[in-house]
């Protein structure tokens, strides 16, 4: 077996950028860890190996700013007519399943990926689509992760193609880009250009319950079939989103 991780290291990033995409990792050392433990329990460091104690880190972290699987709640607040699930609510069963990665790196910033070019995509992979699948689109813009700009490159899947796979029953689908959607920054002009509804945001609001995997890496590494993905999000209670340790295991 051969795992091939699919998750971008979570890392401080730079004060600068918005807050809701900031990360901030915090260490206590072993010294700080001894100190800690002295206190607590009045062990003096002497009596602890090499004088140490414990390390540690405390992390400050939106759900959607690494790698990370968005639940139906993140979409709108109703998906058919009910209440829409939370990340802590979704079956585990969605997680794990057989992956095929469809190829649009040849794609430009912005483009919306119709479902045509998907089912061709995933016809050209030699993967016979089942319920339960997991459909990872590579886009190569992991290579942009730790740029300024990240957010405004990729293309997209457009609703059309996100409502086709969903009917297919593919219930988890993944981009190594930082959404789903094409940059919002182009749907958004093309929305006020257009004064419509149902362009921004359009593949994440198709009122269907189903979960997205955003901001994966290494696409690339993997065969375009034949492999098992696991995605388990954190269980937070009442969540939009939840980070993922996303993989893909390979039989050798």
């Amino acid at each position: 077996m051969r795992i091939i991780d699919l998750s971008h290291t979570i890392e401080s990033l730079p004060a600068d950028i918005p807050q809701f995409l900031r990360v901030e990792v915090s260490y206590s050392d072993h010294a700080a860890g001894a100190a800690e433990m002295e206190a607590a329990f009045g062990v003096p460091t002497r009596l602890m190996r090499d004088g140490e104690g414990p390390s540690g880190e405390r992390l400050s972290i939106g759900t959607h700013a690494a790698t990370h699987v968005d639940a139906p709640w993140h979409y709108n607040s109703r998906i058919q007519g009910e209440r829409a699930q939370t990340i802590d609510e979704l079956p585990l069963e969605w997680f794990y399943g057989p992956g095929v990665v469809v190829d649009f790196t040849d794609r430009a910033d912005g483009d919306a990926i119709s479902a045509p070019e998907l089912q061709e995509a995933i016809r050209r992979a030699g993967h016979e689509l089942r319920a339960g699948d997991i459909v990872l689109v590579h886009t190569g813009r992991d290579a942009f992760y730790h740029e300024p700009d990240y957010m405004l490159r990729g293309c997209g899947v457009s609703a059309e193609a996100t409502l086709w796979l969903f009917d297919q029953g593919v219930r988890v689908m993944g981009i190594d880009a930082w959404g789903w959607d094409a940059p919002l920054n182009q749907q958004a002009a093309a929305a006020l250009e257009q004064n419509e509804a149902g362009i921004f945001w359009a593949a994440h609001q198709i009122d269907r319950p189903y979960s997205q995997i955003e901001r994966m890496t290494n696409l690339g590494a993997l065969p375009p079939t034949g492999f098992t993905v696991a995605c388990f999000p954190l269980k937070i209670k009442g969540a939009s989103a939840g980070l993922t340790r996303a993989v893909a295991i390979l039989a050798q």
